[in-house]
């Protein structure tokens, strides 16, 4: 078994035990029949996530499903999530979510904290993909919205509070003005942007979990600073420092050369605005139509 059925393999197993006991490294290696070093070392390095990060964002996002769409009381929640106590649920719930279980469910508004990451339909084209070759971003189309819509549910961990249909009718609009790029391999959408040629901002940059360590960020920013954005100060949103829900995406934006600016709130959410200093900027990739 290679590296990447070990991971669908341990994903598939969590996924199916979300609500039937507590997940950990030890019960998840032994269903996999792989040792629990080694499961950590390559699910870490394949998703960006610990099984133990991974199975509490899924078992809390499933809980704040129940939170809005069911009567089910807080504790019997807690419980299915995975908790002892309805304190200890209540405590990381808020620290993800920035609301108490009990506001999420009267706002009756859900957003998932992570989705599954359901590399298993994409087993085949994964392993077609050529280590390495040249890529090109380009104009979203119409055609496209499904394959963008999959890395959505890929990447949702970076955008709190995301909304599916609201997503997609914004992005209908951002490929009507010619604002919305994408960068494929073969059926796959490995990473999304949306910019904003008024303000100046990046409003989505998404890539796929598998890609993350290939700098297709600094490739898609590049295309901003140098052909889209040429004259406007670029920036973007991301998690305030210390957030206990970024998986990372901040890192990655200062590594990018991008510095903290104003703090905001966005959808009751508290974000950072984040600006790009033009000197770090070294790619040279265009869009395409």
């Amino acid at each position: 078994m290679n590296s990447l059925e070990t991971v669908i393999a341990a994903i598939h197993y969590i996924e199916t035990h979300l609500s039937s006991e507590k997940i950990d490294m030890d019960i998840v290696a032994a269903a996999v029949h792989y040792s629990k070093y080694h499961l950590h070392r390559i699910f870490v390095d394949t998703v960006g996530l610990s099984i133990h990060e991974y199975a509490q964002r899924r078992q809390l996002t499933e809980a704040a499903k129940l939170l809005v769409f069911s009567n089910k009381p807080i504790l019997d929640i807690a419980l299915l999530a995975g908790y002892d106590t309805q304190q200890a649920f209540s405590s990381i719930f808020k620290a993800m979510y920035k609301q108490s279980p009990r506001q999420f469910r009267k706002n009756e508004v859900f957003y998932p904290l992570q989705l599954e990451f359901n590399f298993a339909d994409q087993r085949t084209a994964l392993g077609n993909i050529r280590k390495g070759c040249a890529r090109e971003i380009r104009f979203v189309n119409e055609p496209d919205i499904p394959s963008w819509m999959e890395l959505v549910h890929l990447a949702v961990d970076g955008f709190p509070h995301l909304a599916e249909e609201e997503h997609l009718a914004v992005l209908r609009r951002y490929i009507a003005q010619k604002s919305a790029l994408m960068l494929t391999e073969g059926t796959i959408a490995i990473g999304g942007m949306m910019i904003n040629y008024e303000t100046g901002s990046i409003d989505f940059l998404a890539i796929h979990p598998l890609f993350r360590k290939m700098n297709i960020s600094r490739d898609f920013l590049a295309v901003a600073v140098k052909e889209l954005l040429r004259d406007r100060e670029v920036s973007i949103t991301t998690f305030r420092e210390g957030d206990k829900a970024d998986t990372g995406h901040r890192k990655t934006l200062k590594e990018l050369g991008f510095a903290e600016a104003a703090l905001l709130t966005e959808f009751g959410y508290p974000t950072q605005k984040m600006v790009f200093s033009r000197e770090d900027s070294n790619g040279d990739r265009t869009a395409k139509q």
